[in-house]
């Protein structure tokens, strides 16, 4: 320990392969999540109906093994390896020859950089851990809600809880600033959900951003909500009028909303208070 803290390379680049292996996980709740709630929803439908549910195979973040979707064949721990075994693979199956999708080193990688990222802003602190913790919970909504549009709740609920916690003595934000931040996140896109379709008789978002934006406000304080909202309300806008002009992008067709809400919680978990000084400073 006394090391990492004289050597805060060492520690970044143990946080970066930390955050390979996090990255590997997070493939797994990301592909296996949504088709879990699938399965729930089921459940409680043919309960509804009084239908007794036939029985199916165990299936959960850990069981089955990872597996080729085309051909079956399990997945070895020499093949499991975060971003060297697609590496050594070159992106096929090693037995049937299947594409791999070159998503899951994105992920993997991209996990790696903010973990390391986290490391080198905050170094073996307590900041650190709520940190990597917010930053894995998004990069899974991100990826969820671009596949599914969905943002789960058994994410976002527990991510809004821990974010008080971790405020209850001041890490990112002080507890009332984050009691506020989370009570504004929702009521925000709650407003902004009910103007859109009061006004055309249509929803605009899911309830899940509301959530999601509640949770950055507990974890981040009320004060960088309008860089999370402005940076993720741009980008989006562009990259939505872009795809529907560029590519001919159905208008009737959702774009998710999850993945700008957790790019702009990112950049104001970074940046936010750098960002919010400068703009303050020029008035």
């Amino acid at each position: 320990m006394a090391l990492l803290q004289v050597e805060p390379a060492l520690f970044v680049g143990l946080v970066f392969v930390f955050g390979l292996l996090i990255g590997s996980f997070l493939n797994v709740v990301i592909h296996r999540l949504p088709k879990m709630m699938e399965v729930d929803w089921q459940m409680q439908c043919a309960e509804l109906r009084g239908e007794a549910m036939p029985g199916a195979p165990r299936y959960n973040l850990w069981t089955p093994r990872s597996a080729c979707p085309h051909c079956g064949h399990a997945i070895t721990a020499l093949e499991n390896i975060p971003l060297l075994s697609w590496l050594w693979l070159r992106g096929r199956c090693a037995d049937c020859g299947a594409r791999i999708s070159a998503r899951y080193p994105l992920v993997e990688l991209l996990t790696a950089l903010l973990s390391a990222a986290v490391a080198w802003k905050w170094g073996m602190s307590m900041q650190i851990v709520g940190a990597l913790l917010l930053v894995w919970a998004l990069v899974a909504l991100a990826f969820i809600d671009l596949d599914t549009t969905l943002l789960p709740d058994s994410i976002t609920l527990p991510l809004l809880w821990l974010g008080l916690l971790f405020n209850l003595h001041g890490h990112f934000a002080s507890l009332p600033d984050a009691v506020i931040g989370a009570m504004a996140g929702y009521l925000v896109l709650w407003s902004v959900y009910w103007l859109f379709k009061l006004a055309t008789g249509k929803e605009g978002m899911g309830f899940g951003d509301f959530k999601l934006l509640a949770a950055l406000g507990a974890w981040l304080g009320w004060q960088l909500l309008p860089v999370t909202i402005l940076l993720s309300s741009v980008v989006g806008a562009a990259i939505g009028v872009a795809m529907i002009v560029l590519v001919k992008h159905d208008r009737r067709v959702p774009i998710p909303f999850g993945p700008y809400l957790a790019g702009g919680g990112l950049v104001a978990l970074f940046f936010g208070a750098d960002l919010t000084q400068a703009y303050l400073a020029q008035f």
